[in-house]
């Protein structure tokens, strides 16, 4: 059946050897649909990104943009403002019919940690033709915060699909209306539309700025930096938020969402907002979010980045859509049902390494 590979198939492939590495899988590594990817022992500085293009290797390209070489076994610092290389840990071999998309994590999205996979004879980031047999690269890009990386650190995953698996509109709307995907009058325009929340129903937080000189993350210290020493709380009862050029903002969905458990869904940006300021997501939504008893109950995470001019962003204002896709099977386990989902009912909430309060 057509759609987005659950866990059950991930396994499938990882046992057949499909999907390989020169390590044990670990358990959690599967996700409900989508596969962690985990960085590899070494890092490359280069001067600049790239892709390798159609008949080269990314291999062969390294040495027309290598700057240095890094070890990353006793962990190493990634500067903010540059551009690295890392190898990842996993090759694929992938059946024919079957194609990957990848995306960052969402703590990654979160830290502006920009993060995109990169594949011999690739023209495009992030996307992986059915059949794809080779290495995987990620590309980073720190863009608020240096960081600190170890070799096996997640922070980007790959979603499998095969055929044609995203709704159209009216397909979308028959899913709505047999179970509620949002709370209100759901948005339908190539996708399920989204707007920001600059009116919180309590209190006046409507969002965070990061701050533009800050120490080192270490991305394993869960909970371990105050909020406060990286971020700038943003109060308002107005409904409006001035964007200053090259900040980067947190902020959240007006709407909740949910995730049927039989879909999947990956947030994309309005083509319109692009000229003014840009929302970068975390991208994959897995089956269950935002799913239980109550309905719809998890708001998206805005990442947003204005451009070379001052934005003033309203309350309200449409900024996103989520595209939903079927799954080809349910999963065996939603998010947030026995696993480690640290974003499951979420509203405005920063990565995982702060404390907020």
């Amino acid at each position: 059946m057509n759609g987005v590979l659950p866990d059950s198939a991930l396994r499938k492939l990882i046992a057949d050897g499909a999907i390989r590495a020169p390590i044990d899988f670990t358990p959690d590594q599967v996700q409900p649909a989508s596969l962690d990817l985990r960085l590899g022992t070494t890092a490359w500085r280069v001067r600049a990104s790239f892709l390798a293009g159609r008949g080269r290797s990314v291999a062969d390209r390294l040495a027309d943009f290598e700057m240095h070489r890094m070890d990353l076994t006793h962990g190493a610092v990634l500067e903010k403002g540059c551009v690295y290389l890392v190898p990842l840990l996993e090759r694929l071999t992938l059946p024919e019919g079957i194609e990957a998309v990848a995306n960052a994590k969402s703590s990654t999205g979160r830290l502006d940690l920009l993060t995109r996979l990169v594949t011999d004879d690739g023209t495009e980031f992030d996307r992986l033709p059915a059949g794809y047999d080779g290495p995987l690269y990620a590309e980073i890009c720190p863009r608020s915060f240096s960081v600190l990386v170890r070799p096996g650190m997640r922070l980007n995953q790959l979603r499998l699909r095969q055929g044609h698996a995203v709704l159209d509109d009216a397909a979308l709307a028959a899913l709505h209306a047999a179970q509620p995907l949002v709370d209100g009058e759901p948005l339908i325009d190539t996708g399920l539309g989204f707007s920001v929340d600059l009116r919180p129903a309590e209190g006046t937080l409507v969002g965070y700025r990061a701050r533009p000189h800050t120490g080192v993350i270490d991305l394993d210290r869960i909970g371990g930096y105050a909020a406060r020493d990286f971020w700038d709380e943003l109060h308002g009862e107005d409904g409006r938020l001035i964007l200053d050029p090259g900040a980067f903002y947190i902020l959240v969905s007006r709407e909740t969402v949910c995730i049927p458990p039989d879909h999947a869904a990956e947030m994309s940006p309005y083509l319109a907002m692009v000229g003014e300021f840009r929302v970068h997501y975390a991208g994959f939504f897995d089956p269950g979010f935002g799913h239980g008893p109550t309905g719809a109950g998890a708001r998206g995470v805005l990442e947003v980045r204005c451009h070379e001019a001052p934005f003033a962003l309203e309350h309200g204002q449409v900024v996103g859509r989520l595209v939903y896709e079927r799954m080809s099977a349910p999963p065996e386990r939603l998010y947030g049902s026995g696993i480690a989902s640290n974003y499951q009912g979420q509203g405005l909430k920063l990565a995982k390494q702060f404390r907020q309060g």
